[in-house]
């Protein structure tokens, strides 16, 4: 009895959705299939996030702002914790380098420790077979400018002389 009528209903459902389906314009349609398709997106990054989560992927390094506002946000003067986090950015940004060394170094210190962390929780993870948790080469910290630039001019420098002399046998001809 029960299966019957939700067949019934299910059935009246599809017959009012194609009525309001038939009825919207070409515009509202591409509004409401983007609107789906951000919501199932939304929905796959927080299943991801909670999958990363339960197999204990690190958290990332925290910055030296962050490192600052955590130990002077109770200190801090404000109503709301808006007014204080806004309070504590102006501090911030008034702040001598030299007071914010030591803040920027813990900072440092957190990024080796992520770093060694995610080394060793990636391996883990290729233990168990998930690759595709693991990140590319591009995500991974990039080399200093300096050192890339310097790789770049020694892979080129073959190039340069086959040019060169490409050129002299053109200019001979």
């Amino acid at each position: 009895v029960y299966e019957e009528a939700r067949k019934a209903d299910w059935r009246i459902y599809e017959e009012k959705l194609a009525v309001y389906k038939a009825q919207l314009t070409p515009a509202q349609a591409a509004a409401l299939k983007e609107e789906r398709r951000k919501r199932l997106a939304k929905r796959r990054s927080f299943r991801k996030k909670r999958e990363l989560t339960v197999l204990g992927k690190p958290k990332r390094p925290r910055s030296g702002f962050n490192i600052f506002v955590s130990e002077n946000f109770q200190k801090s003067v404000g109503v709301s914790p808006v007014a204080k986090l806004k309070k504590l950015f102006e501090t911030w940004q008034n702040l001598p380098s030299s007071e914010k060394q030591p803040y920027l170094q813990l900072a440092e210190d957190d990024k080796v420790r992520y770093e060694n962390e995610m080394k060793s929780w990636e391996a883990k993870m290729a233990e168990l077979g998930r690759q595709d948790l693991i990140r590319s080469k591009e995500q991974q910290p990039k080399k200093k400018a300096a050192e890339t630039v310097q790789e770049a001019d020694r892979a080129k420098a073959p190039l340069r002389g086959k040019k060169a002399t490409l050129k002299l046998k053109k200019s001979e001809e």
